[in-house]
């Protein structure tokens, strides 16, 4: 049995997300079995304690389930030894018209190959993180590669790994329904969902 299937049969088992990665939900509900319920009152994997004050505003704007994601990797990369923040969140359709606009009729380098509602900020499953070195904010460092190996190992897709347009700070939760779909073909579904009020990881 492939270490995929063993988490999934646990996840399975335990009544959370099935997807075969072990995010902090999996390791919550694993706690939970084994030795409480609850963490100081609310479920475990709701429990993962709060990071800086800038990175909290920006997570409150993501959905519940990616939440503890973006939490567990300002922490996890924090015990490696490198400080990160994250930057921003949820982007209205409006602010990423904005962005795509950068170099090609605004001024300005282009960030994006993305339209309002064609980005996964739009739907509140993606997050862009920086590195610090103290308060110095890094737009480049080889640091970024050892974060994205991290997020790659909670579960999260990293913008690293991506062809059209590397984005090493970018990193999303794919729903368990989108394993098998495109990029493109999970974007029409989210923004079905979304017209229709749908919960995305439904």
């Amino acid at each position: 049995m492939k270490l995929e299937e063993m988490i999934a049969a646990v996840q399975k088992e335990l009544g959370v997300q099935v997807d075969g990665r072990a995010g902090p939900e999996t390791w919550g509900a694993i706690y939970a079995h084994i030795v409480k319920p609850t963490v100081a009152g609310v479920p475990p994997d709701q429990a993962l304690e709060a990071v800086d004050a800038r990175s909290e505003k920006n997570i409150a704007t993501l959905l519940p389930e990616v939440q503890p994601m973006a939490r567990a990797l300002v922490q996890r990369a924090a015990f490696n030894g490198i400080r990160i923040k994250v930057l921003s969140g949820l982007r209205t359709f409006a602010e990423q018209d904005e962005l795509y606009a950068q170099g090609r009729t605004a001024p300005g380098p282009k960030v994006t190959n993305s339209r309002g509602g064609y980005s996964n900020h739009n739907f509140g499953i993606a997050f862009d993180i920086g590195v610090f070195e103290g308060q110095k904010y890094l737009a480049e460092s080889v640091k970024y590669k050892a974060v994205g190996v991290l997020g790659t190992d909670l579960g999260l897709d990293w913008g690293g790994n991506w062809t059209s347009l590397v984005d090493q700070p970018h990193f999303q939760l794919r729903p368990a329904w989108s394993v098998d779909l495109t990029e493109k073909e999970m974007l029409a579904e989210l923004r079905g969902r979304l017209a229709a009020g749908t919960p995305v990881f439904a």
